[in-house]
């Protein structure tokens, strides 16, 4: 038993250091239509925390007239180093496209993403084949430095960064309105 469940955490390490050992930090990546079932993708890029990512997929017209099936699975990982479980999405089916879509959360570094094409005679192929595709967030970690339009190489800038500026705006418009209402009432 223990042998099997050393083999077992040797085998996810290999696969879990392959999809990392792929990726390049910040830079985005995503098939090549010529090799694959689908003829083109667009996904939001970069994801933000709190935001909703899309991601559609065309599926060739060759495959829609051989009954060929997608599903499309996600996974997101953080920036603490640590990745959701993947999960099989929701795709909504418009003729060839393919839509779905996800809300990544606080402090997320990527969006992973990979199509399974099921073919009509019960074979399966995964896109890209051992990896994912990878769209990165507006603000990522990498070596302990943070990187993308929401970062400034320390942390992810949020609205709660904005110091007491905003709280500080909104004493003076709750005083103007308590100054008009007693001015109200007093005629």
């Amino acid at each position: 038993m223990r042998t099997v469940m050393t083999l077992m955490l040797v085998a996810l390490l290999a696969v879990c250091s392959t999809s990392m050992a792929a990726k390049t930090a910040g830079e985005d990546s995503g098939p090549d239509a010529d090799e694959t079932p689908f003829s083109s993708y667009t996904a939001t890029s970069p994801s933000v925390s709190g935001n909703t990512w899309s991601l559609t997929v065309v599926m060739d017209q060759a495959a829609k007239d051989n009954n060929t099936t997608f599903e499309i699975t996600t996974q997101i990982c953080l920036n603490s180093g640590v990745c959701d479980p993947p999960v099989v999405q929701q795709v909504t089916v418009e003729d060839l496209t393919h839509t779905t879509s996800l809300t990544p959360p606080e402090d997320h570094s990527y969006v992973n993403w990979r199509v399974k094409a099921m073919y009509e005679d019960d074979t399966t192929e995964f896109f890209p084949q051992g990896a994912w595709y990878t769209v990165w967030s507006s603000c990522y970690q990498d070596d302990g430095v943070y990187y993308g339009v929401d970062a400034d190489g320390k942390s992810c800038a949020t609205e709660e960064d904005e110091g007491f500026l905003p709280g500080f705006t909104l004493v003076p418009v709750v005083a103007a309105i308590g100054l008009a209402m007693a001015a109200t009432r007093r005629d």
